[in-house]
């Protein structure tokens, strides 16, 4: 069974930055595409980022010019750079892998909260 842990979330301020972090185990990581996600209760998780296993990136119109995604396949580890964050990104950010076949795990979730 795959595993992603998220770390990184927290309380930020206005304007501040975030680097989310997440291991993967128990996969062939260098074949999966995974994403950043994030969800406020009473909403749809929605996508943030992704980056494919040919390191070909996407990201939701909400964070493009403030985010940023990158993999490191020796280390098993997906990372969201965030910067000049606004209230609206509020939000548990989970971690997405998706195998070649299709089939998609998750990880826990960490929270972020943008707020003075």
């Amino acid at each position: 069974q795959v595993q992603l842990v998220e770390s990184g979330g927290g309380l930020v301020q206005p304007g501040g930055s975030l680097r989310l972090s997440c291991a993967a185990s128990r996969l062939t990581f260098s074949r999966y595409d995974m994403g950043w996600y994030r969800q406020v209760p009473g909403r749809q998780r929605e996508l943030v980022a992704i980056i494919n296993k040919d390191g070909s990136t996407n990201y939701a119109n909400s964070v493009k010019g403030r985010a940023t995604i990158s993999r490191d396949n020796a280390k098993n580890t997906v990372s969201l750079q965030m910067d000049n964050l606004n209230p609206e990104d509020t939000a548990v950010y989970y971690c997405n892998s998706r195998s070649p076949l299709g089939r998609d795990h998750w990880g826990q979730g960490t929270p972020v909260i943008v707020s003075s």
